[in-house]
């Protein structure tokens, strides 16, 4: 007879909301559209989100991702990457004459917006972000000079701006809610002048996955995050799990499972990161089950609605003018 004491793998319980937000559907969406309208290829640069099945999808379909705009051939179509890029890319991809659709995350494009509004009114800006993350390097590239990264507290008292009176601060959207928060505090400390935005740069979706995992993790002994290496907001889910005291791994397909990882564990928790689609997380369930899991179940939380419009010219039954940026 088996010991009550041990625990066996039981149920999976589905965190809400996970996987895409409206920013990568536009996203993928726009590149999808471009093939279906311009036909392949259609030149992305960078990975239009940081995701592995998603961007072999894409590749399948007629999608080729580059680093350098020198790797693409005149009078191509160019899709800019969700993360957004600087004025420097934009600049040149124009130059070299691209058919261009820009599917920037309207809440990235936000940031930049207001980097621009401000520098036009002599401010320099403090940006908490991880250095080498795209959307870091598409913001902080909106300006040629006068935009400082930090990436932790001991970073803000190292920063040294040219003046304190014009001060804001700007935040990278994908970030941990709770670590943005420490940082910002440690900014408003050393610089009591700082112009902070109106609504907080974080998007919704990051801080909604965040929230779920917050609620989720106390309810289960092991949290499964569905996420690429390379996407942000996926690896704050895992930290943020941990940091609440829940074993947690991040995989980027079912087949990194590992078996070991269930044992003597009851309750899984699952999400996904925000560039995760669904059949990622159905193939996850599955082999869970196959572990032993017998029910699925999910958790209350917030339906998320927001949908982005698509930029002009990708109707199927549009025309776009040659050399247009759209």
């Amino acid at each position: 007879m088996s010991d009550p004491a041990i625990k066996t793998l039981d149920e999976i319980i589905l965190a809400e909301p996970r996987g895409f937000c409206a920013g990568v559907d536009r996203a993928i969406e726009i590149v999808e559209r471009a093939i279906a309208k311009f036909g392949a290829p259609i030149y992305v640069r960078h990975e239009i989100v940081h995701n592995t099945y998603v961007v072999n999808e894409l590749k399948a379909k007629g999608a080729i991702f580059i680093e350098e705009l020198s790797d693409v051939p005149p009078g191509a179509t160019l899709v800019f990457s969700a993360h957004g890029v600087s004025k420097a890319v934009q600049q040149e991809a124009r130059d070299r004459g691209f058919d261009i659709f820009d599917a920037t995350c309207p809440l990235v494009t936000k940031v930049h917006v207001e980097v621009a509004k401000l520098a036009k009114e002599g401010y320099e800006f403090i940006m908490i972000g991880h250095k080498g993350h795209p959307e870091v390097e598409g913001t902080m590239g909106q300006l040629s000079s006068g935009i400082h990264l930090v990436e932790d507290v001991e970073d803000v008292a190292r920063v040294q701006p040219a003046q304190v009176e014009k001060l804001a601060v700007v935040t990278q959207t994908t970030l941990s809610v709770d670590d943005a928060a420490e940082i910002s505090a440690a900014v408003r400390a050393r610089f009591p002048l700082v112009r902070e935005p109106k609504q907080q740069d974080i998007c919704y979706a990051t801080q909604n996955r965040q929230d779920a995992v917050k609620i989720m993790s106390p309810q289960v002994d092991l949290v499964i995050v569905v996420g690429s290496p390379t996407s942000s907001n996926s690896n704050r889910l895992r930290e943020l799990a941990q940091r609440l005291g829940t074993e947690s791994y991040m995989v980027d397909s079912a087949a990194e499972l590992r078996a070991e990882w269930f044992e003597g564990k009851s309750r899984i928790g699952l999400t996904a990161g925000a560039s995760a689609p669904e059949v990622l997380v159905r193939e996850v369930i599955d082999r869970i089950r196959a572990l032993g899991a017998v029910s699925v179940r999910k958790m209350d939380g917030i339906e998320e609605t927001i949908k982005f419009p698509l930029p002009k010219g990708l109707k199927l039954d549009d025309i776009a003018p040659p050399g247009h940026i759209s």
